[in-house]
């Protein structure tokens, strides 16, 4: 039956069947990923000493890696999954310092002199991916754009105003206009000139190739468990292997040795989702965010044709908590809809984002009797520069170089305490609400395609009925602090609503902080 333009639930030849009448692609793939031939590392056999070790395998691991490599540092990678498959390859690619409406924020809450410079280390992260493109020779759709951050109610147009005299307060070259160049309603809109975008995994692919030729190492599917004190350090893996290491760089996104720095009190994970749509429309050129609620952001790329694809995203949420995920597709859909032509949607993606209390990210030491573990986090949807920059804060801090951003950046100031109780008051309630939930549902009322927690045996369990019709069914407890997990129909994963780790069907971890997988019950 279809009711509304979906499908309902059916039983078909016994089984219960459920089918979207939808146009979007059928499983979330990014863009990037698409077209490319990604080099492949064998995973760790065997026990390990090393300068410098890096965990994660996005643009802060990688360039890291890239630098110290260059400076003669022996250096080691390992990524969990496969590098170049997490935030950084689902990202939007933007490189810009403007980050949504933050400068007036950051003035009120640093003062100007940390706004500025919080300013100045996003552009410098910028101009650390363009000198790289240029003295490599990179071949990644490196453009210059203008960024816009518009409004669309009357609530905004003061905070755009308020916003432009920022830029002017702290020497941001920047502009205003009461229009952008779509019919989307707009009636203010701030704008900061050359900035600039990309396509991130052709640039991160070639400097692999830089690291390697230098002498790095790379191992994929080699998670790492636990750091042991010492001097050095020694980080363990799932792979029953150890790597004894000078420093340690953790940049894993949410960093999996967090107990110490209490790190999952101090942050909280959001998703936002992106379509990549193809119109008849010409595109203007600029990349534009809103500052109104549900957010929306718009680039383009280009493809290898030299059809525009025009990336459409935003309608964040807190990881495991809202509607059904589907739904966020299909509200970008809708919006495409409502102002492109679209002719149709070859690509859908996710993406994963930290967010610290005052929208600084964390880099640096993990706490202050850690001072050779180091961790980069919290880039908040904004991690090409600020991935940039914080790379080279800690390869800068390893080579006993001074740098100026390191203060600003110190995970060890205390900002935002009632952010913290805030998000703190926000995990025990979902905690509480998962852990006394009841559920009368059993495997066999699962349809093709749906998951949902279901009762095993009296106990709650997570289960997904595949297209073949095969059942998979997991432990629903995070492995991570024992929240339960919630079903994310839009990307067909199981995520924590608590402190955003995310697991596969199988209960493989996709995203930390966990990094023990879901227990496998059928």
């Amino acid at each position: 039956m279809v009711i509304n333009g979906r499908f309902t639930n059916e039983l078909y030849g016994g089984i219960q069947m459920t089918e979207k009448n939808t146009d979007l692609p059928r499983f979330p793939e990014p863009y990037w990923r698409s077209a490319l031939t990604f080099p492949s590392f064998s995973k760790l056999d065997t026990d390990l000493t090393t300068d410098v070790l890096i965990v994660g395998g996005g643009i802060t691991g990688i360039t890291s890696a890239y630098l110290l490599a260059k400076q003669g540092v022996k250096v080691t990678l390992i990524e969990a999954g496969q590098i170049l498959t997490g935030t950084t390859g689902h990202t939007t690619a933007k490189i810009t310092a403007q980050h949504g409406l933050i400068y007036d924020q950051l003035i009120t809450d640093h003062g100007e002199e940390n706004a500025k410079l919080y300013y100045e280390a996003n552009t410098d992260g910028m101009k650390l991916i363009k000198d790289l493109v240029e003295e490599h020779s990179i071949e990644c759709n490196l453009t210059a754009q203008d960024a816009y951050v518009y409004a669309n109610t009357d609530e905004y147009i003061s905070k755009i105003q308020k916003e432009l005299r920022a830029y002017q307060k702290l020497g941001i070259r920047g502009d205003y206009a009461e229009n952008i160049p779509f019919s989307i309603p707009c009636k203010a809109a701030v704008i900061m000139k050359d900035q600039a975008q990309f396509h991130p995994l052709k640039y991160l692919t070639a400097l692999i190739s830089t690291i390697l030729d230098a002498g790095g190492t790379i191992y994929e599917r080699t998670t790492a468990m636990k750091i042991e004190d010492g001097d050095p350090p020694t980080v363990l893996t799932d792979t029953g292997h150890s790597i004894k290491s000078n420093q340690v760089i953790v940049a894993s996104h949410f960093p999996f040795n967090d107990e110490k720095g209490l790190y999952f009190a101090r942050v909280h994970v959001s998703r936002s989702y992106v379509l990549g749509i193809r119109t008849e429309q010409e595109y203007p050129g600029g990349m534009y965010y809103s500052a109104d609620s549900p957010s929306r952001s718009l680039r383009y790329t280009e493809l290898d044709n030299g059809e525009k694809l025009i990336l459409v995203g935003g309608d964040g949420h807190k990881t495991g908590q809202g509607i059904s995920t589907i739904e966020h597709y299909e509200a970008l859909k809708d919006f495409s809809a409502q102002y492109f032509d679209v002719k149709d949607i070859p690509y859908r993606w996710s993406a994963q984002d930290i967010v610290t209390p005052d929208n600084i990210p964390f880099v640096g030491p993990v706490t202050a009797n850690q001072q050779n573990v180091l961790i980069a986090t919290g880039y908040a949807k904004w991690g090409m520069t600020n991935g940039s920059i914080a790379a080279r804060i800690l390869t800068d801090r390893i080579l006993q170089k001074d740098n100026r951003y390191a203060e600003l950046y110190d995970p060890a100031r205390l900002k935002g305490v009632k952010n913290i109780l805030q998000d703190n008051a926000d995990v025990a309630k979902h905690l509480i609400k998962g852990k006394l939930a009841v559920n009368h549902k059993t495997p066999e009322d699962i349809g093709i395609d749906e998951g949902a927690i279901v009762k095993v045996d009296g106990d709650k369990a997570g289960c997904y009925r595949d297209h073949d019709g095969q059942l998979h069914i997991v432990d629903s407890t995070c492995t991570h602090m024992g929240c339960e997990v919630a079903w994310n129909s839009g990307d067909r994963t199981w995520d924590c609503p608590c402190h955003g780790s995310r697991y596969s069907i199988a209960g493989e971890v996709l995203n930390g902080p966990a990094v023990e997988p879901l227990k496998k019950i059928r």
